[in-house]
């Protein structure tokens, strides 16, 4: 079976490595074009060895077309001859013709328990909706988007701290593993699968710039899944806000809940930085928590008027490195007034 692969960055590479080593008949590679993207400094986005270079110690053709639905790109893709398309996060929807193009049609291999979270950011998705369980879909590439009947799935568990980037590191290799088993399936005869079910559809869509910046009006719980689903890309981000002071972007890059974490008030005061924790105690009262070195925000609210509160592990100021809690407040010792919010606060 004339197999071409079809796949982009770190979740793709697992696929295309295990095709060929297990000597799969893989003719040629569609990847995209070249970006420096995750090469140029401050780029927060995953790289791995690269499709194209692994394509190239195997002595399989590449190539890279701008649009693979174009005449041209599909010119290209035909010359293969292919009996297969293998798809991994190639980053194009796939139209009619280019579907039909092999003779044995097309897979996918998606990073999701679908029919949940069809679209270019099924991990990030469940991650910011608060699952505990993933996994991977083989699907039957149809027109529809990620709605192809299902010829393989497996579920794994999220870890409670595991971020979008490593959670993909350890799908990847379960994809790798399903897709090949679907292609020797394949190669022995027809394959037939589940259809999805339309009432349990939810999308996915792609990631922008925009969606790292933290609405500290929500609980912390929600906030803490948000910093983990936006790395390694967008990153999660905020505004620190000094008095007299332009705004300061800064990347919060890992996050804990308190196990105290809330309490009752009735005063809103979202994203102030605390100088010190007073926890309320169970007779009445409150207990003052020394803080030194440590970083606490006040979040958004749960249902009883009770306030949340988030801890800051790591984060980056805009020009500077990443650091700890401890080494930001050394540059920046809190003050009254000190918050984070977006850049302009209502």
């Amino acid at each position: 079976m004339r197999i071409v692969m079809m796949g982009t960055g770190t979740f793709a590479e697992p696929t295309f490595e295990a095709l060929l080593a297990a000597k799969e008949n893989v003719v040629g590679l569609v990847t995209q074009p070249d970006r420096d993207g995750g090469n140029k400094r401050g780029s927060t986005r995953q790289t791995g060895k690269g499709m194209a270079a692994i394509a190239a110690d195997s002595g399989v053709p590449v190539i890279q077309p701008q649009s693979i639905n174009t005449p041209d790109g599909l010119e290209q893709l035909r010359a293969f001859k292919p009996d297969l398309l293998v798809v991994a996060a190639y980053g194009q929807i796939l139209k009619p013709d280019v579907i039909a193009a092999p003779t044995h049609g097309a897979i996918n291999v998606h990073a999701s328990l679908l029919p949940k979270y069809r679209g270019a950011s099924p991990i990030a998705h469940a991650i910011l909706n608060g699952e505990t369980r993933t996994g991977v879909t083989i699907i039957r590439i149809t027109p529809g988007l990620d709605a192809g009947e299902m010829l393989a799935q497996e579920a794994v568990d999220i870890g409670p701290t595991e971020t979008t980037g490593e959670l993909e590191a350890r799908l990847a290799p379960l994809g790798a593993r399903l897709c090949l088993d679907v292609v020797r399936r394949m190669k022995a005869g027809p394959v037939s699968g589940a259809k999805q079910d339309p009432a349990l559809v939810t999308k996915a869509p792609k990631l922008t710039k925009e969606q790292g910046l933290i609405d500290w009006t929500q609980p912390a719980e929600r906030i803490a899944n948000h910093v983990r689903a936006m790395q390694p890309w967008p990153t999660a981000y905020t505004f620190f806000h000094r008095p007299g002071k332009e705004p300061m972007r800064v990347i919060i890059a890992a996050v804990t809940i308190p196990p105290w974490g809330e309490w009752r008030t009735n005063e809103p005061f979202e994203g102030r930085l605390l100088r010190e924790y007073a926890i309320p105690q169970p007779g009445g009262g409150s207990m003052t928590l020394p803080i030194d070195g440590r970083l606490f925000v006040t979040a958004g609210w749960l249902e009883g008027r009770r306030a949340t509160t988030l801890e800051i592990l790591e984060l980056q100021p805009a020009g500077k490195k990443r650091m700890t809690a401890d080494e930001f407040l050394r540059g920046y010792p809190i003050q009254d007034g000190y918050r984070f919010g977006p850049e302009v606060l209502v």
